[in-house]
């Protein structure tokens, strides 16, 4: 995950609870995207 880019993280955040992929997954994604402080760009995609 470190290796992805923040906006293609959010991306990959917003694309999997579209298609409502495992939970575990989605946590694993939300759990990078706090440690990067990138909430408020989920909120751009909505």
């Amino acid at each position: 995950m470190e290796n992805l880019s923040d906006e293609l993280l959010v991306e990959s955040y917003i694309k999997a609870r579209k298609l409502n992929l495992s939970q575990d997954f989605l946590s694993l994604i939300k759990k990078e995207i706090d440690k990067r402080s990138l909430n408020n760009k989920i909120k751009q995609y909505r």
